[in-house]
């Protein structure tokens, strides 16, 4: 067996949200303070991805579910399509 383990999919998937006008300017906040901290101008598009990523790690219980197997997820999901 081979140290690496198979690498995961990294195609990139487009999603498409609507948020409403309260949370679209917190969003530009957000940049707003991300340009100011780090001297670097990112469009909210750009920084929502990592955004999203830093909140699913850091929910505990979201983790613990994911490590004991989460029923009709989307991994089970992509399991029953290729078996």
């Amino acid at each position: 067996m081979m140290k690496l383990a198979k690498l995961p999919d990294r195609k990139p998937v487009k999603l498409t949200v609507t948020v409403n006008a309260d949370l679209n300017r917190k969003l530009r906040d957000y940049a707003t303070l991300y340009r100011e901290t780090y001297g670097e101008s990112e469009a909210v598009a750009e920084l929502i991805p990592f955004m999203l990523e830093a909140f699913l790690e850091n929910d505990r219980a979201f983790v613990r579910a994911r490590k004991e197997g989460l029923k009709g997820g989307a991994q089970e999901g992509r399991q029953s399509k290729s078996s």
